[in-house]
């Protein structure tokens, strides 16, 4: 046994020191123009594989996958960030793609292949050496199950389906990758401002109103100061996000200024609600934590820092959102972001983090549910009760 043990010792140095000397003579050739070996490939996949199955079997329950706004908001992510490299129904992959070493798969035809936690642990932790990132925001766990249920739902989606999903309003009947908008862009004029808010309108609208679904928060009726803000620290990186971060960092000032000048003039449309009341109970809750908070839990206030409705809406500190007729979904998904501490380190984040820290997963429910169905201040002055 201790020959057998040796003589096996002896071949394993001997087989490393073998490696290392072929390795050094560069005779490997390390271009994309040239195939690795087979057996070398098959051993990269069954590694890749392996790995990815092991660390997804850790991954947290995911949430419902067959949520319309999840599967929205990850298409509007994957035209941008993974549909160039991994094509789309719509369009095949970016020629320059094709060319990497390992060539990038062409996911509708390939995500069959994996699991929903393998998709999420991918799109969360990226594979090292093939060319494939780790999300942006780290911070942010709950994106890349957007980008999953999205994900679910690719193969075998139909190019009109696709287009619904990722370009929203500005799909064309001539060309669905050309936005067939109309009208003038508030605030200054700034070079290339019209091409990105055709980039903001596919998610958001182009009047900032397409935030009925949850799937993106409603921008129209916000202050500039607040947007202008908002926009700066995703560029920045200090408000975290994997799906705006890349978007605002390519952004000058003056763009930035003319997007937030451009959303802010514009008008809220009603929120329309599901044909379910919520328990009144609930929105009592909500109604007593947004104006006098939780004291015994250490809860302030929320109208302390978000005015209410109409022309004081602003008064405190245009800095912060307005409220009223955001989706609940959105309000509490924000919510419980602070209270994580993953949504960013503004000076903002720092003050809601504390804010919400002692809320309980109720109060956070009932506070987004009453300030949803708040109608907006311009709408209430006009006598509607905003529940259209």
């Amino acid at each position: 046994m201790r020959r057998i043990v040796t003589t096996l010792a002896l071949a394993a140095v001997a087989a490393g020191i073998g490696g290392l000397l072929f390795a050094w003579s560069g005779l490997y050739s390390v271009a994309a123009t040239k195939e690795h070996w087979k057996p070398v490939e098959m051993f990269f996949e069954m590694a890749m594989r392996s790995s990815v199955e092991t660390h997804a079997a850790f991954v947290e329950e995911p949430p419902d996958l067959n949520d319309p706004a999840l599967v929205r908001r990850g298409a509007g992510h994957y035209e941008d960030g993974c549909a160039p490299c991994h094509g789309a129904p719509d369009a095949p992959r970016n020629p320059i793609s094709r060319h990497m070493m390992p060539e990038p798969p062409y996911l509708p035809d390939q995500v069959v292949d994996w699991g929903p936690r393998e998709l999420y642990w991918i799109t969360l932790n990226g594979i090292k050496y093939a060319g494939m990132p780790a999300w942006p925001a780290q911070q942010r766990k709950d994106e890349p199950w957007a980008v999953t249920a999205f994900l679910l739902r690719l193969n075998g989606m139909s190019a009109e389906e696709y287009r619904g999903l990722a370009f929203g309003e500005t799909r064309s009947e001539g060309n669905p990758r050309v936005a067939d908008l109309t009208g003038p862009v508030s605030g200054p004029e700034t070079a290339g401002l019209d091409a990105t808010l055709q980039d903001c309108a596919r998610c958001h609208g182009r009047d900032g109103n397409d935030g009925a679904d949850g799937a993106f928060p409603r921008l129209a009726g916000q202050s500039a100061d607040y947007l202008y803000e908002t926009l700066r620290a995703y560029a920045q990186g200090n408000r975290f996000s994997g799906i705006m971060q890349p978007i605002a960092a390519g952004l000058d000032d003056e763009t930035i200024r003319a997007l937030a000048d451009h959303y802010a003039a514009q008008k809220p449309a009603m929120p329309s609600f599901a044909a379910a009341e919520p328990d009144p109970g609930m929105l009592e809750l909500g109604r007593r934590i947004a104006e006098s908070g939780d004291p015994g839990r250490g809860v302030a206030a929320c109208s302390g820092c978000h005015e209410g409705t109409g022309a004081s809406r602003h008064a405190r500190d245009p800095r912060y959102p307005t409220l009223e007729g955001l989706h609940a979904s959105y309000i509490a998904g924000q919510l419980r972001l602070w209270r994580d501490e993953a949504r960013g380190n503004t000076a903002l984040s720092r003050i809601m983090e504390a804010a919400v820290r002692r809320m309980t997963d109720e109060q956070i429910d009932a506070v987004a549910e009453y300030y949803s169905r708040r109608a907006h201040g311009d709408a209430l002055a006009n006598g509607d009760d905003g529940k259209s």
